[in-house]
């Protein structure tokens, strides 16, 4: 058995109050050849830099064993006897949740000391039966994980989080211990039953918002969520110069009407073809909202037309230092980038005829620039945003 759906997973934090570093370390990883996705969040003692140094061994460390497919008290006594000790209390102390989706869809969860991971199935809360593991060996002898494993449905969610999540609003009058894991759980849950398509992006960012919140937006701690979300998947298609035979314009033109997803059109000459064959009118923008780039262009029932090469030069460039909290503008090519993080699947369709309009002996052959820029592109939507890519050459 195969998942059939797309697994989304993204995370949000806040630092400590005036500190310009997290002690909270959220790592993920798509393991293409294996079709597996591994995500690990831990929080290292105290704050700054010294914890983010301890989270960050830790988290990598983590990742790295559960990629080898070792036992899961193994995995858990390798960390625990590796991280340094704390001079002063004696105790290395970084706590970790490793969550590890398999090729089949079973999802395992191991986590030491961490609130407990909420499981929602749509926008209930689920319990998958935890079991103890207990370490028998070496200076940790004694110390307690806890681990379950489930096969996910659609619409399923995983949410983890840093004590600095549980324990914010401590001392004060609405949450005297701490917000808790209970209400962080059913908070989340009205989350989902107000919007059943919530993001994870948007649920871990409302989650961390919230606990500011509890501490009257002085955190007191790191404040980390991440989610992960089970989906159906959102699909784009992006064409990208014209084919290579003319008689392939009208395949061109059928594949892209009969796509079930968005649609954006990059080059001038493949928004012709389209608009001909598909008896539409291209309608130019005279706007231009980024003075880089030519402004876009506008087809009935196509998402989002733009030039070519010089417009998917500066998506690349965009994606390589894109995060969460990345303010897009309203260029043509901070529209690509918005409609591809929306979306899941991203189809590239790469047209092989080359651009008369760049056989300027000085400019290097227009074809091998598209094919470089676009692989570019994939590269890093699949390892850094566990974007599926595909590509057709026409």
């Amino acid at each position: 058995m195969t998942r059939d759906f797309y697994i989304e997973v993204n995370s949000q934090q806040r630092n400590f109050d005036g500190e310009r570093i997290s002690g909270d370390v959220f790592l993920y990883r798509y393991i293409k050849e294996e079709d597996r996705v591994i995500a690990v969040l831990s929080d290292g003692m105290g704050h700054g830099v010294k914890a983010n140094i301890l989270a960050t061994l830790t988290a990598t460390m983590a990742l790295n064993f559960t990629r080898e497919h070792k036992e899961v008290d193994r995995i858990a006594e390798i960390i625990m006897n590796t991280l340094p000790v704390c001079s002063e209390r004696k105790i290395s102390y970084s706590t970790f949740t490793i969550v590890d989706i398999e090729s089949s869809g079973r999802a395992n969860i191991l986590e030491y000391d961490n609130p407990s991971t909420i499981i929602l199935r749509r926008n209930q809360i689920f319990d998958p039966s935890w079991k103890k593991v207990v370490l028998d060996k070496g200076r940790n002898a004694g110390k307690v994980l806890k681990t379950c494993s489930f096969i996910p449905s659609k619409e399923d969610r995983i949410i983890f989080c840093s004590d600095g999540v549980s324990q914010s609003g401590m001392g004060g009058d609405a949450y005297p211990f701490g917000w808790g894991r209970d209400d962080i759980a059913t908070y989340a849950s009205t989350l989902v039953s107000s919007e059943s398509s919530i993001s994870a992006v948007m649920l871990s960012g409302k989650i961390v918002t919230m606990a500011h919140k509890n501490d009257n937006y002085k955190a007191r701690d790191d404040i980390s969520c991440a989610a992960i979300y089970f989906r159906e998947p959102r699909k784009l298609l992006i064409c990208t110069g014209p084919p290579y035979e003319k008689e392939k314009d009208a395949d061109l033109a059928s594949k892209i009407r009969e796509y079930a997803g968005k649609v954006i059109l990059c080059g001038g000459t493949t928004a012709d073809i389209v608009a001909r064959e598909m008896d539409k009118t291209i309608i130019d923008e005279l706007v231009f909202e980024d003075p880089e780039l030519p402004p876009e262009s506008f087809i009935d029932g196509i998402d989002l037309v733009t030039e070519g090469i010089l417009t998917l030069q500066k998506v690349n460039e965009i994606l390589k230092s894109y995060n969460n909290s990345t303010r897009l503008g309203k260029g043509p090519a901070d529209k690509i980038v918005r409609l591809i993080m929306d979306c899941d699947e991203i189809h590239f369709i790469i047209g092989t005829r080359i651009n008369i309009a760049h056989q300027d002996p000085n400019l290097p052959v227009d074809l091998e620039i598209r094919r470089t820029v676009v692989k570019r592109i994939a590269r890093l939507l699949e390892e850094k945003w566990l974007k599926k890519v595909s590509f057709e050459y026409i």
